[in-house]
């Protein structure tokens, strides 16, 4: 009986962007899965690179870049936002 690969990799950062409307900085907890092994330094280089933007718009950028589930969450002037990107 064949067996499939359900090996999963877990990485959670947390990162910081400016709010584009407001100016707020922002404190964004991103968790990805993925069965790929993502270097650690691009997830680090790609999040600092975010200097400022909407949190949906964050969440699709960094779901193109490294694929995987990922989950983004924040608060946001006292909403709490939670993106959910699942590749395939």
């Amino acid at each position: 009986m064949p067996t499939e690969n359900r090996s999963s990799n877990t990485y959670r950062h947390t990162f910081t962007a400016i709010c584009p409307d407001d100016g707020e900085v922002i404190v964004y907890s991103l968790e990805i899965r993925s069965p790929a092994m993502i270097r650690v330094e691009h997830i680090k280089t790609a999040t600092a690179l975010i200097n400022q933007g909407w949190h949906e718009q964050i969440a699709d950028q960094l779901a193109e870049r490294f694929g995987g589930e990922q989950v983004i969450k924040a608060v946001h002037q006292g909403v709490e936002i939670e993106t959910v990107r699942l590749s395939g």
